[in-house]
C-alpha cells in the first residue's frame, strides 16, 4: 500500500488488515479475501440500487462524530480494488490515514480545508511502476492517474451505498502530502468519508442534451 525510498530512516505504517477474514484464508487464492469482504456484513440495509446511489451522492463538508464501522471501511477499500485499471496492473496505492496528528497536518496540506480531518481519510496515490507496459513513462503516468481516479470514484459510490457521505479533495500541496505519508508516490486525490451531519438533496445538473456531443 505504499512505496518508500530504501534509504529513508522512517517508520513504515502498519499493513492494512480487514476486521474479518475467511477461516480458510489462503493468500495464494486470487480474490478470496476481496470476495469475502464484498459478501460479508454490515447487517444494516445497504443500498444496492446503483442508479439510486449515483443520484443521492453529494459532496459533504460537515461530518458527525459518529465513528465509521470497520466493516464499512473494509467494503469501501474493497470497492476500490474492483475498479478497472490499465492492463489490470492496478497502478495506484491507498494510504488510510488513522493518526489524528497526520490528519491535522493533512488539513494544512489541503489548503486548510477542515474536512480533511474526517472520520475516514483515504489518500489515493499514483504508482506507475506497477504498470508493466512497454510504453514511455508519460503514458504509464497517465495510466496510473486514471487508475487512481477510478478507484477513488468506486470508493465514493461504495460509501454512499453504505449510508455514508464523502467529499473529494483535489486541491492540495503534493509534496506536503508525500512528506506526511513518507512516500515518493504522488497523490491524485484525498477522499474524506463519514456520516453526514445532514442529508443534502441532489444539485441540478446540466441537461443531457447539453452534455453529450454526438459524432457521426
Amino acid at each position: 500500500m505504499r512505496d518508500f525510498h530504501p534509504d529513508d530512516d522512517l517508520i513504515s505504517p502498519e499493513d492494512y488488515a480487514p476486521q474479518e477474514t475467511p477461516g480458510d484464508f489462503d493468500p495464494g487464492i486470487p480474490n478470496q479475501l476481496l470476495d469475502f469482504i464484498l459478501r460479508s456484513g454490515p447487517t444494516e440495509v445497504v443500498d444496492t440500487d446503483l442508479f439510486a446511489v449515483m443520484k443521492k451522492r453529494r459532496s459533504t463538508r460537515k461530518f458527525s462524530d459518529k465513528p465509521v464501522e470497520t466493516v464499512k471501511i473494509d467494503k469501501i477499500i474493497a470497492a476500490a480494488d474492483t475498479a478497472p485499471t490499465a492492463g489490470n496492473f492496478q497502478g495506484f496505492e491507498i494510504f488510510y490515514i488513522k493518526s489524528p496528528e497526520k490528519k491535522s497536518l493533512l488539513v494544512n496540506a489541503c489548503n486548510h480545508q477542515s474536512y480533511a480531518d474526517a472520520p475516514v481519510v483515504l489518500v489515493f496515490c499514483k504508482n506507475p511502476s506497477r504498470v508493466k507496459f512497454n510504453f514511455p513513462p508519460y503514458i504509464l503516468r497517465k495510466f496510473a492517474i486514471q487508475d487512481a481516479t477510478l478507484a477513488a470514484g468506486y470508493s465514493q459510490l461504495a460509501a454512499q451505498a453504505l449510508g455514508l457521505s464523502s467529499i473529494w479533495i483535489g486541491m492540495f500541496d503534493e509534496q506536503k502530502i508525500m512528506d506526511i505519508l513518507q512516500t515518493d508516490l504522488v497523490p491524485s486525490s484525498v477522499l474524506c468519508i463519514g456520516y453526514p451531519k445532514q442529508t443534502k438533496f441532489p444539485k441540478s445538473r446540466r441537461n443531457l442534451k447539453d452534455l453529450v456531443n454526438v459524432v457521426w
